[in-house]
C-alpha cells in the first residue's frame, strides 16, 4: 500500500527501450530479480543479505573462527564496499595458495541456498525473461543462485548454467549459439571452480584476445538492460569484462531500471549513467512494483514484431498469410502458362 499522500504516476516506458527487438537486447540480472521471485531467501535479496547468511553458515558450519565470524559481521554493518567484504571472505574460506579449490565459500552457499526451488514465490518474473529468451534475448547474471535456469527446466526449456571459466562455451554464448544459456559472471553456488569476485581470478579470461573480443563486441552492439542491479557498475569483473574496456561508451544505449527512493540521488545518477552510455529509468518508489513493472515491460518488448515479419509482398496489403496465398497463386499461374506453353508446342508440331 502506498504511503499516505503519495501518488503513483501512470507507468511510462521509454520508446527507444520497447521498441527495441528482443534479440537486440541482452539482460543483466542482479539480486533483486532473485529477490523477487524467492523472498523467503534473505540471501537473495542483497549483497548484504547474502554476506550475513554466508557468515551466518559459516558460524553454524564451524569453517570459520569466531573470531573472524564477528569482525565480519562488523564490517558488513560498517562497510559501504560489499563486494570487497565479500572477497575477504571468499579468501579467509579458500587456501592460502590463492587456487579456490577447494574451499568452505561453497559449502557455506550450498547450505544458503538449499532446495531454492520449493522458494519460487512469483514466478511470473521468471516467465517474463524466459519470453524474452525465447525471441532471442541474451542473458547474463551475476547471482550465484540458478532460479532462472530451475524455472525454465520446469517450462521443459533446455537451460544451461555456464560461467567465464568455460572458454568454448562462453565464445558459443557470445555468438548466439546457446539460446537458453544463463552467463554467471561470478560462476554458480553448485560449481567450486567458477566462484570468483576478483577479476585476478579470470586471469585467463581477461588475457585471451578471443575471448574478450566477443565480450565486448556484445557492449557495442547489443542493449544491456540491467535488471535488479544495484552493484554491478562497481562489480570489479564486470568493470573488466564491459564497463571500462570498451571506449566511446556516450554513443552506446544501454538501460538501468532502479528503485526510486531519493529523487536528488536518482536524478544525479541518471546523469552520471548518460556518460555510461546507460539511460536509469525507475520502477517506483518501491520494491513490490518490480515484478509488474518487469511483467509489462517484457510484455511490451516480446510484442514487437520482426522486421521480416513485416515485409509484404506488393500483389497484397493483407500481411503475411496472403504472401504465401500470393507466392502459391504465381506458382499456378507459372504452372498454367507453361501448359499453354506445351499445347502451343503441340499444336505447331502438328501442323507441321
Amino acid at each position: 500500500m502506498d504511503p499516505a499522500g503519495s501518488k503513483q504516476k501512470s507507468r511510462k516506458f521509454l520508446k527507444s527501450l520497447v521498441r527495441k527487438q528482443p534479440q537486440d537486447l541482452l539482460l543483466v540480472m542482479g539480486t533483486g530479480v532473485s529477490a523477487a521471485v524467492a523472498p523467503g531467501i534473505p540471501a537473495l535479496c542483497s549483497w548484504r543479505g547474502c554476506i550475513e547468511a554466508v557468515i551466518e553458515a559459516a558460524d553454524q558450519l564451524e569453517v570459520l573462527h569466531p573470531g573472524d565470524v564477528a569482525e565480519f559481521r562488523k564490517k558488513v554493518v560498517k562497510d559501504r564496499d560489499l563486494l570487497v567484504v565479500a572477497h575477504d571472505l571468499i579468501r579467509k574460506m579458500s587456501p592460502r595458495t590463492g587456487d579456490t579449490k577447494p574451499n568452505f565459500f561453497q559449502d557455506c552457499l550450498m547450505e544458503v541456498f538449499d532446495s531454492l526451488e520449493q522458494h519460487i514465490r512469483d514466478p511470473g518474473v521468471l516467465q517474463s525473461i524466459l519470453s524474452l529468451m525465447e525471441r532471442g534475448t541474451m542473458v547474463l547474471t551475476t547471482n550465484y543462485d540458478n532460479l532462472l535456469e530451475i524455472f525454465g527446466q520446469q517450462q521443459s526449456k533446455p537451460m544451461e548454467s555456464l560461467d567465464l571459466k568455460d572458454k568454448t562455451k562462453v565464445l558459443q554464448w557470445a555468438r548466439g549459439h546457446m539460446k537458453y544459456g544463463v552467463l554467471h559472471i561470478h560462476g554458480l553456488y553448485t560449481d567450486p571452480c567458477g566462484l570468483v569476485l576478483d577479476p585476478s581470478g579470470y586471469k585467463d579470461v581477461t588475457q585471451d584476445p578471443e575471448v574478450m573480443e566477443v565480450l565486448q563486441n556484445l557492449y557495442r552492439t547489443k542493449s544491456f538492460l540491467f535488471m535488479g542491479c544495484g552493484e554491478t557498475l562497481r562489480d570489479q569483473i564486470f568493470q573488466a569484462l564491459f564497463l571500462y574496456s570498451v571506449p566511446d561508451q556516450v554513443g552506446l544505449e544501454h538501460y538501468m531500471v532502479v528503485l526510486k527512493e531519493d529523487e536528488d540521488r536518482f536524478f544525479k545518477h541518471q546523469a552520471d549513467m548518460l556518460l555510461h552510455g546507460i539511460k536509469v529509468v525507475s520502477y517506483g518508489d518501491c520494491f513490490d512494483r518490480f515484478p509488474e513493472y518487469v511483467r509489462d515491460l517484457a510484455s511490451h518488448i516480446c510484442r514487437q514484431r520482426s522486421p521480416d515479419t513485416d515485409r509484404v509482398d506488393s500483389t497484397t496489403l493483407l500481411g503475411t498469410a496472403c504472401v504465401d496465398c500470393a507466392k502459391r497463386k504465381r506458382g499456378e499461374d507459372g504452372i498454367e502458362l507453361a501448359k499453354k506453353a506445351r499445347e502451343v508446342d503441340d499444336d505447331a508440331s502438328g501442323r507441321s
